[in-house]
């Protein structure tokens, strides 16, 4: 059973910065592979980033490319997302994922891998 918990979320103006953080409990974090998903009012959850394992390799959905930077401690059992640039249509809930049956690039493909959501932490961007 794994536990994950974000934080970092709330209210900056349009061109702001916000990091993300997802705090995962129990020893197996490390063989996870970890993503970022979001939903905004009225829409499906999205894809925004996934990150392998290791860290070795990262996957970011189109929308947030250059903009958007997913990253893992595994350390500190914590993966991050650093959101510059940020967009009123940034604007959502992000919710933090874990995966043992798929892999990074998978979770970008499909949510249906993913087997543990955190309960999220709201981004609104004004503008």
């Amino acid at each position: 059973q794994v536990q994950l918990v974000e934080s970092g979320g709330g209210l900056v103006q349009a061109g702001g910065s916000l990091r993300l953080s997802c705090a995962a409990s129990g020893r197996t974090f490390s063989t996870y592979a970890m993503g970022w998903f979001r939903q905004a009012p009225g829409k499906e959850r999205e894809f925004v980033a996934g990150i392998s394992i290791t860290g070795g390799n990262t996957y970011h959905a189109d929308s947030v490319k250059g903009r958007f930077t997913i990253s893992r401690d595994n350390a500190k059992n914590t993966v991050y997302l650093q959101m510059n640039s940020l967009k009123p249509e940034d604007t959502a809930v992000y919710y933090c994922a874990a995966s043992h049956r798929t892999t990074a690039r998978g979770l970008g493909v499909s949510p249906d891998g993913v087997d543990y959501w955190g309960k999220g932490t709201l981004v609104t961007v004004s503008s």
